[in-house]
């Protein structure tokens, strides 16, 4: 397996550990994360003035001249399969794409093939410089089977590193558009009785528990407030639809990222998504508060009506703050059209 040396000089005001150092000055077009530079250390695959060194609390002085031995990265287990993307942005470092409904984004048991991962790892073949020392997309969020829209994956380490210290800070924007049963309103003292939910100015709604996986079907998170992992979600509407209004176009965004986030907050405030198998997406509307055409589609909408709109974050390796939009997919688009009331 080849080798590529990669050689560089401790820069002035060292930080107190090698880890930190070698991630300070590590030439930027070499693609080492932290974590990545971590492993390198414990593996004696770094040199400080010619001697290995393979504690990363370690000192380093200013002009020390360091040797990093990085092998060529491995290929991936996963096989690329050659499935149509719709690429929004791509660059050296990373790729946004707008999932359609119905994929998976990583192989898993039951879903080895058909993946974004799959998908990816062709598209991209020989642009992927190694994530990990393995030759594959970085996956630093993910969106449910069922939900369409908008991903960022990393193409090298560096980006990955930077992309993940940034969603763990919870500084990327991420506006989903969600199809939810009845309309959340700041006047109605259901809203006001339930635990975790509570209305900011500009009548938006925000959601605030700690979630976890559920006790008994595992497939399933659930609202608890104690123990779990702190989750926050807002969300305000678009647009009301019915007479009386039955249903609202939400715009959620997420304080926080976890698994289900919107699905099971939106249901805990009583306000579950039209077609969400999972979290109770069949309910029986009004009569005639909607057209006949309307109530079929809506009670025939085969997945949760949630799609990642918008998405946006610091670009990790050249520091420009990008944002990019993808439009609603067409099942969305035309169940809205029938829920809108007709031109006149």
């Amino acid at each position: 397996m080849s080798v590529r040396q990669i050689r560089f000089v401790i820069g002035d005001a060292p930080p107190s550990r090698l880890d930190k150092a070698l991630a300070r000055d590590v030439p930027a077009e070499a693609s080492l994360s932290r974590t990545r530079l971590a492993r390198l250390i414990d593996e004696g695959a770094v040199a400080v003035d010619g001697a290995v060194v393979q504690d990363p609390k370690a000192r380093v002085a200013a002009g020390a001249a360091v040797t990093v031995a990085v092998e060529a990265a491995q290929e991936s287990h996963i096989l690329p399969e050659q499935i149509e993307l719709d690429v929004i942005f791509e660059d050296a470092d990373l790729i946004v794409v707008n999932k359609p409904a119905g994929m998976v984004v990583h192989p898993a048991p039951g879903t080895a093939s058909g993946t974004l991962v799959n998908a990816l790892l062709a598209h991209c073949g020989a642009a992927l410089s190694g994530v990990g020392g393995v030759k594959r997309p970085g996956i630093v969020h993910r969106i449910d089977k069922d939900t369409s829209g908008l991903l960022v994956v990393a193409k090298s380490d560096a980006a990955h590193h930077g992309l993940a210290a940034q969603f763990e800070a919870h500084s990327v924007a991420r506006y989903y558009q969600a199809l939810v049963y009845g309309v959340p309103d700041a006047n109605d003292p259901r809203l006001r009785g339930i635990r975790g939910a509570r209305f900011e100015p500009g009548n938006i709604l925000k959601l605030t528990t700690q979630l976890a996986r559920h006790k008994t079907d595992r497939q399933k998170q659930a609202v608890l407030f104690e123990g779990g992992r702190h989750a926050i979600t807002r969300a305000r509407t678009l647009e009301r639809f019915g007479t009386p209004a039955v249903l609202a176009l939400m715009e959620c965004w997420l304080e926080t990222g976890r698994t289900h986030q919107i699905r099971v907050h939106m249901a805990h405030a009583g306000h579950g998504l039209v077609g969400d198998p999972t979290y109770g997406g069949k309910r029986k509307l009004p009569a005639k508060a909607l057209s006949e055409d309307a109530a079929e589609a809506v009670k025939c909408f085969n997945r949760q009506a949630l799609h990642a709109a918008v998405l946006g974050f610091q670009h990790p390796v050249n520091g420009e703050t990008v944002r990019f939009e993808a439009p609603l997919p067409a099942d969305m688009m035309q169940l809205l059209d029938l829920l809108r009331p007709p031109l006149t």
